[in-house]
C-alpha cells in the first residue's frame, strides 16, 4: 500500500493558541497512524515564497492522510488552526 503524505505550510499569528491546536490534532494523528516526518526546523526557501513553519506528515496510505483531515477529531483542531495560522496544506501520495 502507498503511504500519504500531508505537507502543510504556515505562517502562525499565535503561538500561545497554536499550542491548543497541537494538542487537539494529537488524538486524530494517533487514530490515523501519523508520523512526523519534518515539524517545524529551519528551512531554506530555495525558489518562490515560503512559510515560516513546514510540515511533512506520513501516513499509512493516502486513504489514512484523506480519512485524518476529515475526521470529527481534526476537524476540532482545524478550526483552531485556522484561526491563529495562515497557509495551505496538501495531500500527497507516495511512490
Amino acid at each position: 500500500m502507498t503511504k500519504g503524505y500531508w505537507i502543510a505550510r504556515m505562517d502562525v499569528h499565535d503561538p500561545e493558541r497554536y499550542k491548543d491546536y497541537v494538542a487537539a490534532a494529537k488524538p486524530a494523528f494517533e487514530k490515523y497512524g501519523a508520523h512526523f516526518l519534518a515539524r517545524g526546523g529551519t528551512s531554506e526557501e530555495l525558489e518562490g515564497s515560503s512559510r515560516h513553519r513546514n510540515v511533512v506528515i506520513e501516513f499509512p496510505s493516502m486513504q489514512a492522510a484523506i480519512d485524518c483531515y476529515n475526521s470529527p477529531e481534526y476537524q476540532v483542531a482545524a478550526k483552531i488552526r485556522q484561526e491563529v495560522a495562515d497557509g495551505e496544506m496538501v495531500v500527497v501520495q507516495g511512490i
